[in-house]
């Protein structure tokens, strides 16, 4: 998809409700599974939370407690986002420090 077509889309979406975003969300899904050449693959912690909010609407929750679900998980996959980042530096930096396996500190006995 060109990106003036994308910036066009979110665009319209951006004016819609949320219940009227659901109903493009359902169509676009209908659309994907109809005439798609390949799934649109989203990251692991992405595929959880929309099948949390797949279940909410199916439950019949109402929108604005959807809403709220949401931004709740997509704050709490921020946070896991910057402590994967953290994790990662860590590791980074950890296998950056020289191994001196043959050196062997010794610490003087205390008297």
């Amino acid at each position: 998809m060109n990106e003036i077509l994308r910036d066009r889309l979110v665009r319209k979406l951006d004016a819609l409700p949320d219940d009227k975003a659901y109903q493009v969300l359902d169509y676009v899904e209908f659309l994907e599974s109809k005439y798609a050449e390949r799934a649109a693959g989203a990251p692991p912690f992405q595929r959880v939370a929309e099948t949390l909010e797949d279940t909410l609407r199916a439950g019949r929750v109402p929108v604005n407690i959807i809403k709220g679900t949401m931004d709740a998980v997509g704050k709490a996959g921020k946070l896991l986002e910057k402590v994967a980042a953290a994790g990662k530096a860590a590791v980074e930096e950890a296998a950056k420090q020289p191994a001196d396996k043959d050196k062997v500190e010794e610490t003087p006995p205390a008297q």
